[in-house]
C-alpha cells in the first residue's frame, strides 16, 4: 500500500440522525483513506469557513482517475503534490471528473489536465457555464446584477461591494482546457474496468454529476448530498426569474427512487456516509419547514433581505451575503412560482413579497 493511506478496517460511530460514518474520522492532510482498494477518499483545506473539501481517486488503469480538484490557489497545489506523491504512488493521471463547475470543485482541473496530459470530464452544461464566467474574470460588473441586488434590498454601499469583487470567479479556478469529453444523466463512466453510472441533480447547480458503482453500492456524490449540511441554492443575477429550489427538491424526490438506502456516500464535504434515504427526506424536509417559516413571514411585505431570519440560523455578514440573497430568492421564486406569494417593485426598484397565504394556512 502507498505511503499515507489508511486501510478501510477502522471503527464505524453510532448512527446519528440515519446516518451511520463508517470511518473513524476524515483523513488528514496529504494522507488518504481507502474507502476500497480502488478508490481513495482524501482532503484539501480551504480558506474559509467551509474549510475542506473532499476529493477522490479511482485505480484506472495504471493510473488514477481524480474526482474533484479543490481551489485553484498555491496552498491547494502543494497539497496536491502530497498526495500525488504519498497516497497515490506517483502514478498518473488519467482524468479529471468534476462533478460541477463551483471553483473548490474545479479550480485546479486545468492544472492537473495539463499536467497530466488528461482529459477534463464534466457534464456540458457545467463545463459551458465554467467557461462562461472565467470569460467575465477582470470584467465590470453589469448594470443588470445592480438592479438584481438593489430589487433584494441592497443598499449602496453593497452594491458598490457587488461591483467590486464582480468577475473574481476565476482568480481561485486555473484556465480550462478547451475541449471536454461530456457525460450526462444514465452515461456509464469505465473506470478501471468497473461502470459507472451518471445521476444527474440539479438545483446547486444547474447539471450536477454524481456518480454510481453499482457493483458495490459506491456513490461519488458531490455536493448533491451532503450529511450535515444543505447545498447552497441560489438565484444569481443572470436568470433572476429561475426556480433552481423546484429544480433542486426534484432533483432529491428522483433520486429516492434512484439510490438504494445500503449504498454507501462519499461527499465533497463532511464525512463519507450510509443511510440515502434519511438523508434526502431530512433535504427535503428541511427546505419545506424553511418555506413555511417563510410564508409566516410575509404577512407582511418584506424585501429578499428581510427574510434572512427565516431562513438562516446565524446573522448574515457581507462575505456571504451574496450566496445568502440568491437563497433567500430561490425560496421566494418557488413561492411565486406555486402561487403562496406575490412580488411588486416599488418606485425605486425594489422588490416588495407578500405571502398569498393567511392565518393557519402559513403554520
Amino acid at each position: 500500500m502507498a505511503d499515507g493511506v489508511i486501510p478501510a478496517e477502522t471503527e464505524a460511530r453510532p448512527t446519528e440522525r440515519g446516518l451511520t460514518y463508517p470511518f473513524a474520522g476524515p483523513p488528514a492532510s496529504g494522507e488518504a483513506i481507502a474507502v476500497t482498494p480502488d478508490v481513495l477518499w482524501m482532503r484539501v483545506a480551504m480558506p474559509m469557513q467551509l474549510d475542506h473539501i473532499n476529493v477522490y481517486a479511482v485505480r484506472d488503469g495504471d493510473g488514477w482517475a481524480v474526482i474533484d480538484c479543490g481551489l485553484g490557489i498555491n496552498g491547494t497545489r502543494d497539497e496536491w503534490e502530497l498526495l500525488l506523491a504519498g497516497p497515490m504512488g506517483g502514478d498518473p493521471v488519467t482524468k479529471v471528473i468534476c462533478t460541477h463547475m463551483h471553483p473548490d470543485h474545479i479550480g485546479l482541473a486545468g492544472w492537473l489536465c495539463e499536467r497530466f496530459d488528461a482529459p477534463l470530464v464534466m457534464t456540458r452544461l457545467e463545463y459551458v457555464m465554467a467557461r462562461m464566467l472565467l470569460a467575465d474574470t477582470g470584467k465590470e460588473a453589469p448594470e443588470s446584477g445592480a438592479v438584481f441586488y438593489r430589487a433584494a434590498g441592497w443598499d449602496e454601499a453593497q452594491i458598490a461591494r457587488y461591483r467590486k469583487e464582480f468577475g473574481r470567479f476565476g482568480m481561485a479556478v486555473s484556465p480550462l482546457p478547451a475541449a471536454y469529453q461530456r457525460i450526462r444523466e444514465g452515461d456509464l463512466l469505465t473506470l478501471g474496468g468497473r461502470d459507472w453510472t451518471v445521476v444527474v441533480g440539479e438545483g446547486h447547480s444547474p447539471e450536477h454529476a454524481c456518480l454510481w458503482r453499482e457493483d458495490d453500492g459506491i456513490v461519488l456524490g458531490g455536493d448533491q448530498i451532503l450529511p450535515r449540511i444543505s447545498s447552497n441554492v441560489s438565484v444569481w443575477p443572470t436568470e433572476a426569474d429561475a426556480d433552481p429550489l423546484g429544480d433542486w427538491l426534484a432533483s432529491l424526490e428522483r433520486m429516492k427512487t434512484v439510490f438504494p438506502d445500503d449504498v454507501l456516500i462519499l461527499p465533497s464535504h463532511g464525512e463519507v456516509f450510509r443511510g440515502v434515504q434519511p438523508r434526502l427526506d431530512a433535504l427535503i424536509r428541511g427546505h419545506h419547514v424553511a418555506l413555511r417559516r417563510l410564508e409566516r413571514s410575509l404577512r407582511e411585505p418584506k424585501r429578499a433581505v428581510d427574510v434572512f431570519p427565516a431562513l438562516f440560523a446565524r446573522p448574515v455578514g457581507d462575505g456571504v451575503r451574496g450566496m445568502a440573497t440568491g437563497e433567500a430568492i430561490a425560496h421566494l421564486n418557488y413561492m411565486l412560482r406555486h402561487g403562496t406569494a406575490v412580488r411588486e417593485r416599488d418606485a425605486d426598484g425594489v422588490d416588495w413579497w407578500r405571502s398569498t397565504t393567511k392565518g393557519e394556512e402559513a403554520a
